[in-house]
């Protein structure tokens, strides 16, 4: 096998955000800029000679031509062995476990996640390390360093590698294990929840829909929902996976899962419907006619956790992104047991799995999960909400009614303002920030401010720090209003407005969020400027 080292030039814009590099398909097919970015990624890393390591994505376009590259690439570089998905398929949640039970090394995961794909779309690649999360800061910043000063990749002259087929080939010295992408996970699956009591529940005439949305959830779902599960063919709709995710946007909120959600608010509709994004690790939860916010997901998963066998010797504690709603701290204090608030981004919570200090972790932004993995996951999320489901006998409106009507609720809300000019979006930051100082104090209403800060979080267990995470302004009354500017785009800025307030009160819970949250939502345009400062009159996407 002939190995080249290929000459090339920098790029300086090859900075990992959250969730790794995203960027237009169009950019990463550039001459080189792949390459440079998967030479500085095994420049940092120091994997040793004959290492292992797992490869995969979520089946969006390029996504072959590029494992392709990174597999002559992982030969001219001194691995081992690569374990790639069937047709270069896995899921996120999927790549960690196989990391994890196979002990590799690490691998490179192949996803945009929830962004659109096709050939005008987005593409993304990150690195997750041994434990199967995503690499840590000190990794991905030593990676840019390194991106900006590369002058040169080393790849093998080889033919493609057929990924078609399960089994083994050779590629020079490295061997190239095609796997089945489902299997590994699947096991794992039915390893944590009750796989009887869930057909039994469906045996029954419990009816479900899950939208793979043309993501790679589909032979997923497929598997373990019909197969496994025994649920009738035709409950995962949108299953095939498709480089342009059938021209929709993958993404499983509201607005873009919108067949679903006319299937889940129509006549005769099924007990349960869930949604996943482009690489699995997100999830939408809904009733009949009922959404469930991914804050409250994650509380009720916590507080009913010990119905799934895996979790039934209890919680270590739970952890939470900064502007996820604060009703997972109420389980955590009745369960007697620790809940971290973290940056947004799964990376934050794998120090804290590793060390043993929580065993849920949550996002708002539709991500739930635990320890089985370092990922975010959403089948497991579907699964355990089909497991309480199962063992209550309830339906998804009753157990969150029931839920708030125990522990209170958190009415909450996220607005997203997509597509902004980046000048706009960060000049709307400024311009809150500036007001700091004066506003603690201040009363807007029936809110008084009680304290105004820029989230900063030290790793309790690493130490290391991660500050300018979003703003806050917090009230007295324990309702609070974050601006954040979201990691995950690749035009221009997204930016997020949450809101939140606790209710209490039964009598008063099973109200419309938007209109309990109105005083806060006047009083967060009336400090940012919003309207008059990006022309918008409305939020691009509401949940």
């Amino acid at each position: 096998m002939n190995i080249q080292t290929v000459p090339s030039t920098p790029f300086d814009d090859q900075k990992p955000g959250t969730s790794g590099l995203r960027k237009k398909v169009s950019v990463f097919q550039g001459p080189h800029y792949l390459e440079n970015f998967v030479q500085s990624i095994f420049d940092i890393i120091g994997a040793a000679p004959g290492s292992t390591l797992v490869l995969g994505g979520d089946g969006r376009f390029y996504n072959r031509e590029a494992i392709q590259v990174i597999l002559k690439m992982a030969a001219a570089n001194g691995f081992g062995k690569v374990l790639v998905g069937r047709d270069g398929i896995l899921s996120t949640p999927a790549a960690s476990c196989v990391i994890r039970k196979y002990g590799t090394f690490g691998g490179i995961i192949l996803s945009a996640s929830h962004n659109p794909g096709g050939p005008d779309g987005d593409f993304g690649i990150k690195y997750n390390t041994a434990n199967g999360g995503p690499a840590p800061e000190k990794i991905t910043e030593a990676v840019f360093a390194r991106s900006k000063a590369l002058e040169s990749y080393r790849i093998a002259e080889a033919p493609d590698v057929a990924l078609d087929r399960i089994g083994e080939t050779a590629l020079g010295d490295m061997k190239v294990e095609v796997i089945d992408p489902v299997a590994d996970y699947a096991d794992l699956m039915e390893s944590l929840f009750d796989f009887g009591a869930i057909r039994d529940l469906i045996k029954g005439g419990f009816r479900l829909r899950f939208d793979a949305m043309h993501a790679v959830t589909g032979p997923y779902g497929r598997e373990i929902l019909e197969q496994r599960l025994g649920a009738p063919a035709g409950t995962v709709i949108n299953g095939e996976p498709l480089p342009d995710f059938g021209q929709g946007h993958p993404d499983p909120n509201l607005t873009y899962a919108h067949e679903l959600v006319e299937i889940m608010y129509g006549e005769d509709a099924p007990d349960f419907g869930a949604a996943s994004d482009g690489d699995g690790d997100r999830n939408m939860i809904l009733g009949r006619r009922f959404f469930v916010t991914p804050s409250d997901s994650l509380a009720v998963i916590a507080a009913n956790a010990a119905l799934a066998p895996g979790y039934a010797a209890g919680l270590a504690g739970v952890a939470r992104s900064m502007p996820t709603s604060a009703a997972a701290d109420r389980v955590a204090a009745k369960l007697g047991i620790p809940c971290y608030e973290t940056p947004t981004g799964w990376k934050f919570f794998g120090n804290l799995m590793d060390a043993g200090k929580v065993t849920l972790c949550g996002e708002e932004s539709f991500g739930t999960g635990s320890s089985h993995v370092r990922e975010k996951d959403g089948l497991w999320a579907v699964l355990f909400w089909l497991n309480i489901l199962a063992k209550t006998g309830q339906s998804v409106e009753d157990i969150v009614y029931r839920h708030w009507a125990e522990y209170g609720r958190n009415i909450y809300s996220r607005h997203d303002y997509e597509g902004l000019p980046s000048d706009v979006a960060a000049g709307v930051m400024e311009h809150v920030a500036s007001q700091f100082a004066a506003l603690p104090g201040q009363r807007f209403g029936e809110y008084q401010v009680k304290f105004c800060d820029d989230f900063s979080y030290t790793d309790p267990i690493d130490g290391s720090v991660s500050a300018g995470q979003g703003l806050r302004i917090g009230f007295e009354d324990g309702s609070r209003i974050v601006f954040r500017l979201s990691g995950t785009g690749t035009e221009g800025a997204t930016l997020r407005l949450y809101l939140e307030a606790f209710e209490p009160d039964p009598a008063k819970q099973r109200v419309d969020a938007q209109l309990a949250l109105a005083g806060l939502i006047g009083i967060a345009h009336d400090l940012s400027q919003l309207k008059q400062r990006t022309g918008r009159e409305q939020p691009t996407v509401i949940t």
